[in-house]
């Protein structure tokens, strides 16, 4: 196609709907003369001039085709965008017109005009008009087509199957992808064609990368098993290929793909283990048609206990959280999936033991889990009095509460760096558990079941770093590392709070629990596996053309390299198999209440270097690895430097600690 015409069928594209209209109708009028002087050839066996024509048979044409096709909306039709479905319509018009043409040709005759026109024009003038349409369609289609098809990416589909083929087709007409074929490891189809699509072997892919330009691969596969789709990955890192998924099979509910179920390669495909199956039993033990509370129902872990909560059917569902925006959010997500169940939202701080007690009184809470807590370790790091003050004693007053109220069931979330922490965000989460197993061991008789579950990062949580790595790459990096050697745990969201509730309905006392996560994963190979999979390439030593620098900047503070789930050696097994429990220590209440009070004395008077000394007592395996980074502390020590004088220090002895409980 021409320069020239191209910018002359882009002319006439964006002309005037009513010029448009004028210039169909303008046609179909030279139409009718053309096949009225194409008739007369045929019925007379002999060429004739234009101007030899009986031109009342013209007139007669076009005084009844144009009102005609104009009834039929042939005028109004947008042709570009049309089906075959056009065929039939002018099929009916012309059948019309030709009755009503044979009729005044036929039978009214007109000398010099033989009756044989009758007939033989209308069949023309249909094969001329459905001529025309079509072909302005193919015209400007092909046209769009060679547009579109220079900018759309060349892509592969992994797996021939139903799920493939459902996606080839519903990409047929994407504006973004061409897909050039499947891969399948089936030996069996290799060579076959589907949908018009060839079927290559894994082993063919460089090949096609080379020739073909392949930019993207469609993974495919929603049943296999998390092992193969890691070796599948593996397979396409090589060829530094953009990766995109289908959900998994138990995310496909009506059994139809769309291009609206593909997403980025989530990155818990990247994890070498499968996810820990639940026991259906034990979620449904402490939830189902009993009185549940969440609180910190607004987070990360707390809003995926929710939605857990929510298929199981409680009784009632009351969501405790001091974030505004966040109980908002989630009571309205929440009020969608299960519209039958009684939510209720509650503005409360968890520290606040009165209001508890006055709460799971009223409503008669039978299960807690309790995940109002500061997670994030360098902010908790740089405010360690309020991040000690939220995480210990919002422990405190839930588990104090919990007893006097008789709650049936407390489940307290801790995490992987309560164990040897080095920060105070893990130092807080070990002194919260030893805070819940001195409670239930002062008081032998109560009737709460508490459980404390203990385990590694979640996949992009609040506090994950994966959304960061994920935005830094796509910002062209560089991505940025702690440190070359540091590994972690990970477990997805949902993963976490079935654990979660599992573990809870499987106390009898007061329990560790802690879930077998199998091996840690390196961050390092985290990061390239995700810069690979989204197509480019790492810019290092060896590669200095890459596209993503990954730099390390050292560790954060308070930050470790290795993190660990048992403080001692000899977990015991339970009767589920990812599930085992801890053997640690704890220190009697009557003990640990005088450092608590005097702990709540320093935070008041933000004594940071106190609190962490206090918690270096308090938590025997706590060993930190940074200087005090607290924003307070800091400008308080600028201020004394900057006056030469000490700090006015309040009366401890006349001041009344809000945060100590009165009661227990």
């Amino acid at each position: 196609m021409t320069y020239n015409m191209k910018i002359s069928l882009n002319s006439i594209l964006y002309l005037p709907r009513y010029s448009k209209r004028a210039i169909a109708i303008i046609t179909d009028v030279l139409l009718c003369c053309f096949s009225t002087w194409l008739a007369f050839i045929l019925r007379l066996e002999e060429a004739i001039l234009f101007k030899d024509l009986n031109f009342h048979s013209i007139l007669i044409s076009v005084m009844i085709a144009i009102p005609i096709f104009w009834t039929f909306g042939l005028y109004r039709t947008i042709l570009r965008y049309t089906d075959l479905s056009v065929i039939f319509t002018i099929l009916v018009s012309t059948f019309l017109y030709g009755l009503l043409y044979f009729f005044v040709i036929g039978i009214y005759s007109i000398e010099e005009v033989p009756r044989a026109i009758g007939v033989l024009q209308p069949m023309l003038l249909f094969f001329a008009i459905t001529s025309s349409r079509l072909g302005v369609k193919i015209l400007f289609t092909s046209n769009n087509n060679l547009k579109k098809s220079i900018s759309k990416l060349n892509v592969l589909v992994y797996g021939a199957g139903e799920a493939g083929r459902q996606l080839v087709t519903a990409l047929e007409n994407s504006p973004e992808f061409k897909v050039v074929g499947f891969l399948d490891d089936d030996q069996l189809i290799h060579g076959q064609v589907l949908l018009g699509k060839t079927v290559y072997s894994p082993l063919e892919l460089e090949k096609l990368v080379q020739d073909r330009d392949i930019g993207l691969v469609f993974l495919a596969l929603p049943s296999i098993d998390r092992s193969k789709r890691n070796q599948i990955i593996e397979s396409l890192n090589k060829y530094m290929l953009r990766v995109k998924t289908l959900p998994s099979i138990s995310e496909i509910v009506d059994g139809r793909i769309t291009i609206s179920d593909i997403r980025d390669l989530n990155i818990n495909d990247l994890l070498n283990r499968d996810e820990v199956k639940p026991d259906i039993k034990l979620l449904e033990k402490n939830i189902n048609s009993h009185t549940v509370l969440v609180t910190g129902a607004g987070g990360s872990i707390g809003s995926e206990l929710c939605r857990q909560i929510v298929r199981l059917k409680p009784n009632k569902l009351i969501l405790l959280e001091l974030n505004e925006f966040a109980l908002y959010k989630i009571y309205e997500e929440l009020s969608l999936l299960n519209k039958n169940l009684k939510i209720i939202s509650l503005l409360v701080n968890a520290q606040d033991q009165d209001k508890l007690e006055t709460v799971f009184e009223t409503f008669k809470v039978d299960t807690i889990y309790h995940a109002a807590a500061y997670k994030h370790v360098p902010l908790v790091e740089e405010n360690i009095c309020e991040g000690v003050k939220n995480n210990v004693f919002s422990t405190l007053a839930v588990a104090k509460a919990s007893v006097i109220k008789k709650v049936s069931n407390l489940v307290f979330i801790s995490s992987d760096k309560a164990v040897r922490p080095t920060n105070i965000m893990g130092a807080s989460k070990r002194l919260s558990e030893l805070c819940v197993q001195g409670i239930y061991n002062h008081t032998k008789n109560t009737s709460t079941h508490f459980s404390i579950v203990r385990f590694g990062n979640v996949l992009e949580s609040s506090g994950s770093v994966i959304p960061k790595f994920k935005r830094q790459i796509k910002e062209g990096g560089p991505v940025t590392l702690t440190h070359l050697d540091v590994t972690r745990y990970f477990m997805t969201v949902t993963e976490a709070a079935q654990l979660v509730i599992q573990a809870g309905a499987m106390s009898e006392k007061c329990e560790v629990f802690v879930l077998d996560m199998g091996k840690s994963i390196k961050i390092i190979d985290l990061i390239y596996n995700m810069i690979k999979l989204s197509g480019f390439t790492v810019k290092d030593s060896n590669n200095l053309n890459g596209d993503i620098e990954v730099r390390v900047i050292g560790l954060r503070p308070g930050e470790k390299l290795y993190e660990e789930l048992l403080i001692g050696d000899n977990p015991k097994k339970t009767y589920h198999k990812k599930i085992h429990k801890a053997q640690d220590s704890f220190i009697v209440y009557n003990q640990l209440k005088i450092d608590l009070d005097d702990l709540s004395t320093l935070l008041e008077d933000n004594n940071v270097a106190g609190v962490k000394d206090l918690l270096s007592k308090l938590v025997r395996t706590y060993q930190s690895n940074t200087k005090i980074v607290d924003h307070i502390h800091e400008e308080q020590l600028n201020l004394q430097k900057d006056f030469k004088i000490p700090l006015r220090m309040k009366d401890k002895e006349n001041k009344i600690i809000r945060i100590k409980a009165k009661r227990f």
